[in-house]
């Protein structure tokens, strides 16, 4: 029957545990935690410290260049402003994969207007006729 918070917080700390068990070890935790340090920083603008994250694109910081600072050059608001557009270049001018065929469709055959017409009245169906939809109200309706 039970169940109680004994049972309960034994049954979470033992959880916890196995998780604990399962995660990275103390030298991949310290790498991934000055790897998040490093990309918390990002692309800081000197000017007016506004941040940016690391896969920012040079297209976004030529907008905030033009929008926020108009007249000063780029390398006084980014250090590595050559080497980002460098670095973009070079992502650039790699060889993209190439682009995936599609199938061409068919194109549809269209009918003429009496090919459908012609098609419609040779194979006319009579309507039935039958009893209604409605039942009579002595009938099974409200039971």
């Amino acid at each position: 029957m039970g169940g109680g918070n004994a049972q309960k917080s034994a049954k979470a700390a033992e959880k916890n545990r196995a998780k604990a068990a399962a995660t990275k070890s103390p030298e991949e935790r310290k790498a991934a935690s000055a790897k998040a340090a490093q990309d918390a920083g990002g692309i800081t603008c000197k000017v007016c410290r506004q941040g940016f994250m690391m896969n920012s694109t040079i297209v976004q910081l030529q907008a905030h260049l033009t929008s926020k600072h108009a007249k000063l050059e780029p390398t006084a608001c980014f250090a590595n402003w050559a080497q980002m557009v460098a670095g973009e270049a070079a992502a650039a001018a790699a060889p993209v994969a190439a682009p995936v065929k599609k199938k061409k469709k068919k194109p549809k055959q269209e009918e003429s207007l009496d090919d459908l017409l012609n098609a419609g009245l040779s194979g006319t169906k009579k309507k039935k006729v039958g009893r209604s939809v409605g039942r009579s109200v002595g009938g099974r309706l409200g039971r």
